[in-house]
Parts: C-alpha cells; structure tokens; sequence
C-alpha cells in the first residue's frame, strides 16, 4: 500500500503534464503525429476571417502559426488571445482557400 501512495504523485504529474497546451511549432514540424487527434492551443489571433455561419483564423504562439476552421460562427477578432480546443486535420479546402495543416475548432474561449 505504501508503495502505491508514493507513486500517486508521479502519475498525478503524468496525467497534468499531458492537460496543457500544445505548441503550435510542434504540430507543424510534425502534423501525422497529432493528424485527426484533439489538441488544445493558445495563442493570439494574427488574422480572421467570418461569416454569419463559419469563418477561419489564425493563430500565433511564438512556435509558429496555424489556421483554425470554425463553422460554429462567431469567430475572434484579430489580436485577441484565445484558446483553442478541436482536431488536428490536413489538407483541408474551406471557402476556396486550401490549407496544409489546421485545426477544425471544437471550442474557443477568448481572454
């Protein structure tokens, strides 16, 4: 029993660790890695584009930048800081512009 307390706080950690936020860097320098999985990103807005039912932006985080595809409406206005919740994909085509890497939003909070 004793020994199982003492490993809870290395699996606490583990499993805290794995919470945070992503760097945009590395889900460019290597997209197969996060292709199709859940990623959580902050960042600040450098671009937005919307509309009444979808719209696209992009996010900086000092690692890189990275498109984020949004059909909820209602997207973030350039220079606000957000964090971004939703699924790594590729190749995507959204209102005539192709993009290699990008994240379909699932959710964004806004700071």
């Amino acid at each position: 029993m004793e020994k199982r307390l003492r490993l809870l706080p290395l699996a606490a950690a583990v499993f805290l660790a794995g919470c945070g936020p992503v760097k945009i860097g590395k889900i460019l320098a290597d997209p197969t890695r996060y292709s199709n999985k859940p990623v959580r990103v902050e960042g600040k807005v450098a671009d937005s584009y919307g509309a009444l039912v979808a719209g696209f932006y992009q996010i900086e985080d000092g690692t890189g930048k990275i498109y984020v595809i949004s059909t909820r409406g209602g997207v973030p206005s350039r220079g606000a800081k957000v964090e971004v919740r939703g699924t790594v994909v590729s190749g995507v085509t959204f209102g005539g512009r192709s993009f290699g890497t990008a994240i379909r939003e699932s959710s964004h909070k806004v700071d």
